[in-house]
């Protein structure tokens, strides 16, 4: 049970560091276009109105990771110690 719990833990840790990376990514990607053409890529928003748009899908992004990663977890877990999926079948 307590390698169950580890498992799934890591795996949602583990889709939480992906989360940084897509973000990231996303992130690097916007601010170029930002700084190439304000008024065409701001949507008509402020800095102010932008950074709270920041923080709010920053938080859906580390929500939707965890999720992620505690599904994979769970699937995975499944597939591997409860079903054996890993080992070829004959």
């Amino acid at each position: 049970m307590l390698k169950r719990i580890i498992y799934i833990t890591l795996f949602t840790f583990l889709g939480i560091l992906l989360q940084f990376l897509l973000h990231a990514g996303i992130e690097i990607w916007y601010l170029d276009l930002l700084n190439k053409n304000f008024e065409r890529y701001s949507l008509g928003l402020t800095w102010p109105e932008l950074l709270t748009l920041h923080l709010i899908l920053t938080i859906l992004l580390i929500i939707a990771g965890a999720a992620f990663g505690y599904w994979a977890g769970k699937f995975f877990w499944q597939k591997i110690y409860v079903e054996n999926a890993w080992r070829f079948k004959k």
